[in-house]
């Protein structure tokens, strides 16, 4: 196991400390041991080291005193700083989003989650080509590869670029199966709800315990990453619903990332209900909440109806219970998804949401035109069913987060 010195600047955040520790078990999920903390105030990022020369210099000696492999810092570095840090401290250096993307390339699973992995990692790779390649960037025999008057570099991106273009066609092709089968459950009225939330919230927990998948479950960060769709039954009013596992979200979760994992988050997107997983029993749960809400204003899916299932309410010494807002709507439900305290309330949220939905289209279908167009017919027409046969087994809906 590598042995790592994690490196954390306070710009004055509220939560800088929940930060530092958030990066520590990021660090031991990507397979690296933290040996030591440093940390630093600023007003500002040096645009040379981010930390400044004397910083970089304290890092150095920690970093020989304690035998440091890699120095990881909690931050975004700019190719230019990384690589000046590592030539000062003559060690690897690494930032927040190259390990958030070590972290999802481990663990990616699916022909999906892997393509979307892979472009996220070339796209933040294509900013620092030069790191890996600069001993190469006078012309050499690259036979067969090599356009006319190309430097090593710009083979490398033009390489990358090519790929990039192919993951993107192939991953739009899943996006397209993916909206097919989307119509297929809305033909049938299929009331969908998307499990979302904060990573290590216990959405994989509370998953298995409602549909028993049997999805992977352990208490570190982005232990699953894989997206999975479960019918659940409620009664026989409602019926079944689509219920669907996400992927965990983190702070300043990289870009790359939620642009290269939007055909698989569209799953969200298209959601009738979401319940939003919180960990009661966490200090920071308040800011998590906003920052998973950031995420979903990202990727569109902020006017989704939203539950918040405040779970480890057993950690939190809480009592299981529902909240409802001013509309007498539930807007909170109190659970334990590990000794199931409360999920016969959360059951019973999750079928007044789907009878709320299925009243408000009703009432939308009545006072629309009847019928629909000769496209819509034949579009329909040619979606797969969706039959009651299935009910438990997985629906192929994969999604993954992961880098390198």
């Amino acid at each position: 196991m590598l042995r790592a010195a994690l490196v954390g600047v306070d710009f004055g955040a509220v939560d800088f400390g929940a930060s530092l520790e958030e990066l520590a078990l990021l660090a031991r999920s990507a397979g690296a041991e933290p040996i030591t903390t440093i940390t630093a105030k600023r007003a500002s990022p040096d645009p040379a080291y981010f930390v400044g020369s004397g910083k970089a210099d304290e890092i150095a000696q920690a970093a020989t005193v304690d035998h440091v492999d890699i120095v990881i810092f909690n931050h975004a570095l700019s190719p230019a700083q990384q690589r000046n840090l590592e030539r000062r401290l003559n060690r690897r250096v690494i930032d927040r989003t190259s390990l958030i993307l070590d972290i999802f390339a481990q663990r990616a699973k699916s022909h999906e989650g892997k393509l979307q992995v892979e472009l996220a990692q070339l796209q933040h790779l294509a900013t620092r080509l030069i790191r890996g390649w600069t001993h190469l960037e006078r012309q050499k025999g690259g036979i067969g590869l090599r356009g006319p008057g190309e430097t090593q570099l710009e083979t490398d991106r033009r390489l990358i670029g090519e790929r990039v273009k192919a993951l993107r066609a192939r991953l739009t092709k899943l996006r397209k199966q993916h909206e097919t089968q989307r119509r297929a459950r809305n033909r049938n009225a299929t009331f969908s709800v998307s499990l979302v939330g904060y990573t290590n919230a216990g959405k994989s927990t509370l998953f298995n315990t409602l549909t028993k998948a049997g999805v992977y479950v352990a208490n570190q960060l982005f232990a699953t990453l894989d997206t999975t769709s479960r019918r659940l039954y409620l009664n026989d009013e409602v019926g079944s619903v689509v219920i669907s596992d996400t992927v965990g979200f983190v702070r300043e979760l990289p870009h790359q990332l939620v642009a290269a994992f939007r055909a698989t988050l569209e799953e969200t997107i298209h959601a009738d209900l979401l319940l939003h997983v919180v960990d009661g029993s966490s200090d920071v749960r308040m800011e998590q909440i906003e920052q998973v809400n950031d995420v979903l204003r990202e990727i569109g899916a902020d006017h989704i109806p939203q539950i918040l299932v405040w779970n480890k309410i057993d950690a939190a010494d809480l009592q299981p219970g529902v909240e409802r807002d001013e509309y007498d709507k539930i807007s909170r439900v109190f659970i334990s998804a590990r000794s199931g305290a409360g999920l016969d309330l959360l059951r019973d949220a999750i079928v007044e949401a789907a009878s709320q939905g299925a009243a408000q289209e009703a009432a939308f279908e009545a006072t629309s035109a009847p019928g629909l167009s000769p496209e819509n017919e034949e579009q329909d027409d040619a979606a797969p069913d969706f039959s009651p046969e299935n009910a438990g087994e997985s629906i192929p809906t994969s999604t993954h987060l992961g880098p390198h």
